[in-house]
Formats: structure tokens, sequence, C-alpha cells
């Protein structure tokens, strides 16, 4: 899974996350790519509304599967709402569900049967999934598809800006935990491991009215420098050999509900790059990945998170066994 021991991440070697460019929006299925996958991952605050949810998963559907991870689900059947939004081009293939954390696969109508292995697992780390909704820990489902073996993971680490030797206990413990009880050593690796959730990273070294200040002068690039994921990851200690797309997009978090301000309570959080997706190609030989969209989805504003979205398109390099 590319993490490492706590204990060694002085001494060995690590490539930290690799920063890849978007080649371009648009997927030509029959020449450019096998499998298009659309990512969306969004901290919901315990909200909800259909016409949100319609406007997550999109009209213009090129993508052949469709990843949705949330976090601080509320009560509501979030599954029949997504599921009324993709009634006319897709169904589920998976779900992982622990509480106010979620994760669903869904794939195009008739494509059950290119679904070879389906695989569901959780693991918590604390927090409050009842009437708080939030949380903490990992959903993960692997899948063949089209003889692909990926695995999603779906996750809400802890909060506040101190918590970063925590938070990376924490990814650490999930990569280890997933998936370990029905182990099997001949059983073949994934192709591709997608992150993906509200990591809750924060940006660090530089105060809230600076860094805003920043973002209105659409600047916000100088900030990636003090985005803890991306310190921690140079340092050896999380996500070693995975690739993230440019942050070209504005911090996510925390926004005032119902609205594009950055938090305005007493609080006046320094907004930061929570919500992140990330991925990992196991074998470069067999496939090639490319990012054709990395982007947070500003229009939705019932939480205090935006959503972030990523357009990952796979090419076989080799044909690969079912």
């Amino acid at each position: 899974m590319g993490f490492m021991n706590h204990h060694d991440h002085q001494t060995a070697s690590h490539e930290g996350i690799k920063t890849v460019g978007v080649v371009d929006k648009l997927c030509d299925f029959s020449s450019n790519s096998d499998l298009c996958i659309c990512i969306v991952t969004w901290n919901m605050n315990g909200q909800v509304s259909y016409e949100d949810l319609a406007e997550l998963v999109g009209s213009s559907r090129k993508f052949d599967l469709l990843v949705v991870g949330l976090q601080e689900v509320p009560r509501d059947n979030i599954l029949q709402l997504l599921q009324a939004a993709l009634a006319e081009t897709h169904i589920v293939l998976g779900k992982a569900i622990m509480q106010s954390l979620q994760l669903y696969v869904f794939g195009p109508k008739n494509s059950g049967s290119l679904v070879k292995e389906l695989q569901v697992d959780k693991h918590s780390v604390g927090g409050f999934g009842g009437l708080i909704r939030r949380k903490k820990g990992a959903v993960a489902i692997r899948i063949n598809y089209k003889g692909i073996r990926m695995e999603f993971i779906s996750c809400h680490l802890s909060a506040h800006a101190s918590k970063v030797e925590e938070r990376n206990w924490q990814c650490k413990h999930i990569s280890h935990s997933l998936f370990s009880k029905n182990w099997n050593p001949y059983a073949k690796p994934t192709h591709i491991t997608v992150w993906l959730g509200d990591l809750n990273y924060r940006i660090q070294g530089i105060d809230t009215h600076p860094a805003r200040y920043l973002i209105q002068k659409d600047h916000h690039r100088m900030l990636t420098r003090k985005d803890q994921l991306l310190q921690e990851a140079e340092r050896g200690r999380i996500f070693n050999g995975y690739c993230e797309g440019r942050l070209t997009f504005k911090p996510t978090y925390k926004y005032d509900v119902g609205s594009s301000k950055y938090d305005t309570s007493y609080k006046v959080r320094v907004p930061a790059w929570t919500d992140r997706i990330l991925f990992k190609i196991e074998d470069v030989e067999k496939i090639n990945a490319t990012l054709r969209s990395y982007e947070s989805m500003d229009g939705i504003y019932s939480s205090d998170h935006k959503p972030v979205k990523a357009h990952l398109c796979l090419k076989l390099e080799k044909l690969l066994p079912l």
C-alpha cells in the first residue's frame, strides 16, 4: 500500500506524493482508455438535498465507473437518492458503510457480468457515528472489473491542525488493517489503489488572514508548500509512491454553510485542502493512468466542505488475466 513503518521513515528511501498534471478534460473511450473512473469525495456535514447529489454525479457521464465516498452522512437513505439520480445510466455494483462513513461504486447498466470479484471491509479509528454523525476510520471496496483489480478506500481522519501524527498513524493503521482478516498470500495484488476522503490535513505555518488574502488574489497555489499532507509524504511518513493532481482549486474547507465565504465564526479557521483523492499504480508496466481532471465543486453550498472530483482513465499496457 506504499506506507512505511513508523521507525524506519528516516532511513528508508521514499518518493513522497508525485504531483501529476491534468492531460485534458475529455476521454475517448474507443482509443484513449480501457476504463474511465469518476471519483468523488464529499464531507456532507450532516446535510443533504437531492439537487446537490444530482449535481455531484453530473448529467454528462463520460465514465465507466463512478466511485462516491461520503463523510458525515445524514440518516437519510443516501443510496436511494444516488440511485434515483443515476437511474438512466448506472447501477450500484458495491457499497461499504460504517454509520456516517459511506462508499459506493456504480457501473453502467448491464455491467454486472464484468465484475469478477467484490470484497468490502471497514475499520474504525474512533469518532462518533450516531447522533453526531462524525465516525472516523475508513470503508473500502475491492473490485475486479474488466480484469482490472482495484481497491478504493474512503476515509475520515482526525480533525485539527495539531493532530498530524495522529492522522499519520491512522493512515498506516487503516492500510495495514483493511482486508487483513481474510488475507490470502496467493491472491493477486491490486493494479491500482485509490484513497479518497476527508483526510483532514491542514495548512500550517501561516495565519488565516494572510492565507485568505492569497486565495482571494488567486495565489492559493503558494499555500501548497504549507500543506501538511504533502509535507508528511515528502518526509516519507505516509502515501509513499502515490500520485495526486495539482492543487489548482481553492482549499475546500471550512466554508460558511450556504455560501462561498470561508469560516466567519469566532474560530476563523485557516482554509485547508482537507478533501483529497490519491492513487497509486502498483505495476506501471501493466497499466497506464491518465488524470483527466482534478477539481472542487464550488457550486454546492449545503456543507462546510466543497466536494472534490477526479476523472481517472486507465489503459492496459498488457492483456490482464481475469
